[in-house]
Parts: C-alpha cells; structure tokens; sequence
C-alpha cells in the first residue's frame, strides 16, 4: 500500500512536471540538444514545442533546421533516399510555415532556400531549373534582413555554382519551355563563398564548399589548402564528420588531378 501510494506521487509529480513545460522550455531544451550534436533529441523538443504554440516562429524554423541536419548525415545510396527526400520535404514545409509566421527575420527564409535546394538536389534537372528563382529569392531576402548571415552567402555561393554546372543544352531548354534559367559564375560563387569563410572561420562547410568551387576553376591549389582546412578544424556541427570525410576524399582526387 505504502509502495503504491509512493508511486503515485512520484508519476504525479512527473504530470506535473510535464504538464508545466513551456514552448520555450522545449526550444531551450531542443538548442541543448542541439549543441552536443543530438538531432534527433532537438527535434523533438522542437516538435513538443509546436503542439504547445503552433505559430512559434523560432520553434518553426529550427525544426525545419533539424530535419535537414538529420537528412544530411544519411547515407547517400538509393536504399534511404526516399526517408531523406520526405525529410527535405517536411523541412520545407516547416520553414514555409515559419515565413508565414514571420516573414521579416533572416532565419525563415534562409530554411525555405536550404530545405528547398536539398530537396531538389535528389530529383532532376528540371525540378532544379525549376525551383532555381524561388531559392534565389529566399538567399536574398535572408542576406538582406541580416547582411551577417554567413550561412546565406554559403548558400548563394553554393546557388552560383550550381547554375553555372548547369550544360549548354540543359540551358537552352530551360530558356525555351521555363521562361529563362537564372545565370550563375564559378566567379560569384568563390566571391560568396570566401565572405561566408571569412565571417566563420571555424565553420567547416564554408571551407569544404569553397575548396570545391576552386577546383572548379582549376585553382587546385588553393581548393586543396580549402580541404585541408575543413580536415583541420574542430568538430562544431553534427555534420562535421561527414563532411570532413567528404574533404578528405576531394583532397585525395585532387591529388591525381594535378599529377
């Protein structure tokens, strides 16, 4: 009797406890989580935090953040490309829904541009000719709302060279059927990139990125001081490894090219 009055104290307690969380508890919760690399803990905390305030801007677009974070470390063969797919999709239509619930902060619209430009990345050509305009005008309202956000010149940098990989042909058929395709450079995209590095040093993408764009311009030998950069530094992201790993191999290519 006594054993059972005691546990039910204690699981009323936990109620209580529960039942006394705040959005903002679990947003806070969710950004401790997230420092020490749990996605997937941080994402739902994120997610306990809408079921209490559905339209919490901040709740909104770090859940789109954290479904992207989670995609990203999966691995890349065709076995788990559908989970990813509908992870970049629910991404987006988070941070849609956090533009809607504040159009004038950087963070929404950078999320729409990232989780979009993902997304369209597992599909065709088509798709990202597509969706090209809509993610560039999202990289600019971000820039503009918050000139310091190293994360949208990371993102126009990476927009810049993707449109210019884009073939003659493709080109030609977008400018026929969709209206005219966004012009890119390898130039814009190294000017970008290389604002993004200097604004966060410590940020491994940034140099990754960077690197791959010289080595599209064929200055192999500042890509391979980018690469051994984004290998040097300190894990600050969840991604780290993996993107560590993936400077590591484009290193590695890099040396064959220039023998």
């Amino acid at each position: 009797m006594k054993k059972s009055l005691i546990l039910m104290t204690f699981l009323m307690v936990l109620a209580v406890m529960s039942y006394g969380q705040t959005a903002a508890d679990h947003i806070k919760a969710g950004e401790e989580a997230y420092v020490q690399f749990d996605d997937q803990k941080a994402l739902e905390h994120y997610l306990e935090a809408l079921k209490i305030e559905p339209n919490n801007y901040e709740a909104l677009w770090k859940t789109s953040r954290a479904y992207v974070d989670i995609a990203d470390v999966m691995p890349a063969g065709d076995k788990d490309a559908k989970q990813r797919q509908k992870l970049y999709t629910d991404a987006t239509a988070y941070a849609q829904k956090a533009v809607v619930a504040n159009p004038n902060d950087t963070w929404g619209h950078f999320q729409v541009a990232a989780s979009l430009g993902k997304k369209l990345l597992m599909l065709g050509k088509k798709e990202q000719l597509d969706g090209a305009k809509q993610i560039k005008a999202e990289i600019d309202k971000a820039i503009k709302l918050d000139p310091n956000n190293d994360l949208a010149y990371h993102a126009l940098g990476r927009w810049h060279r993707r449109m210019a990989e884009i073939g003659g042909f493709s080109r030609l058929l977008g400018n026929m059927f969709l209206g005219g395709v966004p012009k890119g450079s390898f130039e814009e995209s190294e000017k970008n990139l290389k604002k993004a590095a200097e604004m966060k040093p410590e940020y491994v993408n940034h140099h990754l990125e960077l690197g791959i764009t010289y080595e599209s311009l064929k200055k192999y030998d500042l890509a391979a001081q980018e690469f051994q950069k984004a290998i040097d530094l300190p894990k600050t992201t969840s991604k780290d490894d993996v993107l560590k790993a993936q400077a590591q191999a484009e290193l590695a290519k890099l040396k064959t090219k220039k023998k």
